[in-house]
Formats: structure tokens, sequence, C-alpha cells
């Protein structure tokens, strides 16, 4: 279908390498916009045969924001993102559907559109939509920052109590995340009110003012705020458990295979080893190994079982290190619950290879009519297949553990490779 677009001259002069990457770009935002028109078409279609089937309206388009998210192979908790803006452009805001048709706007900043104008009703949203095509005349020239600026602008000036009781209930929203930086750092992230967000970064702003030790500003910000919340100063070691997964030989310093660090990802093998190495030489803490088997073929843990409907702690914990992130193909949020791909009402065992991590959002999703979830085992790989109510199906892979793969064919009682777990507790 789209052969000859990527089919680029070598010899193209720069003027036309410039053309195809505009062509490109508009052809983004049209494709865009088709696929927001199927969307709505999608939604509207699943409604009507459900009202039909006589499923009651609170249970109807159960799971559909998954499917949606799964088509455009992005992690279902998008999908409500993806439903409701198709929704919003399609029904309520044919001037910024238009503007994303014609190439003038790219999905994204449609997004910001729909997002700044979510709490206004339709007849004002529709205002605000043929105010802001107006005003902008085909996007030129406008950046990310301006076109919700001034979609913001135009929501508040028409309904001013809305936006402040979306800003009140957003408060309820608050809260604190993580998400791995280059270089064996992380982002640290706290969504709060305004207020109490600017008041945080202008004290420490005025601690880093008065502190002139040789830090830079950023570092004696950070140093101030991790003191502020733990307690503790900044070069003391950290008062906190971390599962650290590492093949033995990392450990023994006989290869440079990363290891697995629980809620972070990989990182370096001399990064794992001086973890390893700080908690035996501190006398304050307390590190502990814990012995776990991969497959020699798949690099995989092997299995273990329990009569239980309810997956007991020990099961639970294996799991979560087998699968690391939700299971659900292209979702990478942090595993909430575990449990049975089969259902234990459909004579599902509990087990490890019936057994799945998943996020909230998605393991409630699959419970829906027209879902089915199989698993299956092959050369020691744990695989999951996802069957959806149209009859798409994806697959997931649990991920390999650390350690070099073992190429050549040995039994599993031969090829077993011990894994540690170390378990950091500082005093």
């Amino acid at each position: 279908m789209f052969e000859s677009l990527f089919d680029i001259d070598p010899d193209a002069s720069e003027a036309h390498l410039r053309d195809v990457v505009e062509r490109c770009e508009e052809l983004k935002s049209k494709a865009a916009a088709a696929q927001a028109r199927a969307t709505a078409l999608w939604a509207a279609r699943r409604a009507a045969a459900e009202a039909a089937s006589g499923i009651p309206a609170r249970r109807r388009g159960k799971g559909l924001a998954s499917e949606i998210a799964l088509a455009r192979r992005d992690a279902p908790a998008c999908g409500n993102t993806h439903l409701g803006m198709a929704k919003a452009l399609v029904n309520e805001m044919p001037c910024t559907m238009a503007a994303l048709e014609r190439g003038q706007l790219s999905e994204y900043r449609a997004l910001l559109i729909v997002r700044e104008s979510a709490c206004l009703s339709i007849e004002d949203r529709r205002t605000l939509d043929a105010e802001l095509a107006e005003e902008a005349n085909g996007f030129e020239g406008w950046g990310n920052r301006r076109v919700a600026a001034e979609a913001k602008r135009i929501t508040a000036r028409l309904d001013a109590a809305a936006v402040v009781e979306r800003n009140n209930k957003a408060v309820k929203d608050r809260c604190v995340t993580t998400r791995p930086a280059p270089n064996g750092m992380v982002y640290l992230t706290f969504l709060m009110p305004l207020t109490l967000g600017i008041g945080m970064y202008a004290a420490l702003k005025r601690e880093a003012d008065i502190c002139g030790d040789g830090r830079s500003r950023g570092q004696i910000m950070t140093d101030t705020a991790y003191e502020r919340v733990t307690g503790r100063p900044a070069a003391e070691p950290v008062s906190v458990s971390l599962n650290l997964v590492m093949a033995d030989t990392t450990l023994a310093g006989d290869d440079t295979e990363p290891a697995w660090l629980d809620g972070y990802g990989p990182i370096p093998a001399g990064f794992a080893c001086k973890l390893t190495g700080d908690a035996v030489t501190d006398a304050n803490a307390k590190a502990t190994l814990r012995r776990l088997y991969r497959h020699p073929k798949s690099g995989q843990l092997v299995a273990m079982e329990s009569r239980s409907r309810i997956f007991p702690k020990g099961l639970a914990h294996f799991i979560g290190i087998r699968d690391r992130t939700c299971r659900t193909p292209y979702c990478d949020a942090p595993i909430r619950h575990h449990d049975h791909a089969t259902p234990d009402r459909e004579g599902g065992k509990t087990n490890a290879l019936n057994g799945l991590g998943a996020c909230e959002a998605c393991n409630y999703a699959k419970e829906a009519p027209g879902w089915e979830v199989v698993t299956s085992q092959r050369d020691g790989e744990h695989r999951a297949e996802y069957t959806t109510p149209t009859g798409a199906t994806y697959r997931s892979m649990a991920p390999s553990l650390p350690g070099i793969p073992v190429r050549q064919k040995i039994s599993l009682a031969e090829g077993r490779i011990s894994i540690d777990l170390v378990t950091f507790r500082a005093a």
C-alpha cells in the first residue's frame, strides 16, 4: 500500500527530501483522522450490538478501550484516551477534525485541544472548536504550548466554573511516580496542586541560593529534597529493600551480563556488583541470597504450582520476577494483580503456567465478554495469547532472566543455571 512512499531516491536533492518529509507529516495527520473516524464507528457498532444483545448499559463497551489500544500497538492504559479523543473529534469538534484531515494539525496537538476542552458542555465545546479554528487560520507556526494555551483560554472564558470544578477534582489524582533515566539515574515525579508544587520548588531553590559548598544548584536541590523526605543525609546508605536479579557468573565477576533491578530495569554488571559489594561490606546492611533457576534454552524461570485458588505469596513473587511488568502486549505498567489466564471458574489451575502478572486495568479488561487468554510453554518460553472479541490475536512472551544464553542442547536437570535474587535490607 505504501511501498512507493518509502522508495526514497538516494540521489534526491535536499529540497526534494524536505518535500518528502512534509508530505509524510501530512500523511500522519490524515491517517490519524481516518483512525479516529474508524475508532468512533467501531465504538458505535459495538454499543449497538451489545444493546441488541440485552447487555445492561453500565456494562456496554467493557474491554473496548483495550482492544483499540492493542490494535494501535499501544499500552492498553492509553485506550480510553484514544477512544475519548475519537468520539470528541468525530461527534463534537468538526473544525479540529477537518484541520487534522487536511494535515494542518498533528494528532498530538489535536489531543491537546480535546483535553483542554474536556470539561465543557457539547455546545460550548463546539463554540471553542469554531473560534479556535478561525483564530488559528490553519495553525501555521503554532507550537504545542500555543495550541494548548489558546484552547485553555477559550475554555476558561466559556465556562470558568467548569474549569474550577475540574481543577478541584484533579487534586484527588495527586501522586508520586518513578521512571528510569539514563546512566543509572531515575526520574521522581510529584503530581500535586499548583500552589504546593511551586512552593516546594521555591523552598528548594532558596536552599540552593544560600548553600555554597561547591555543588551545583541542581545537586543541592536534589540532595535537599531527598534529605527532607527521608530525614537522612544524602550520603548515608539507603534504608530500603532492593530486589536484584543477576546471574551467578556476573556475581562472581566471570561475565558482564546486565542484571535486573526490580522496579527500574536492566543495570550494568559492574553497577550490580557494586550494589552487592556495598551491601556485604556495610555492617549496617543485611543482604540475603535466594537461589532461583532458569531454563537453559529460554532463560525463563522454571515452574511451581499450588492447589489454592488464590495465588500464594511465593508463587505470586515467582510470577512477578518472571513477568516483570503487565503481560498484556504493549503494556509496561507495574504488576498489580496475579491472576489466572484461564479463569478458575472455567477450570484454570493455580500454577505458574496459567498465572499472569497484570496491571489492574488489563486484568479487568480480559474479563469482558469475548476475550480469551491462553498460556503455553515451549522450550522453557512462557507465552500468552490474547484473543479479542473481533477475533484479533496478540501474543506476549515472558522476558529472559539475566545470564549468558546456553546454546547447546542439554537436559533441564543437567542445564539448570543458578540465578541469585539479592535482597538488600539496611538496618
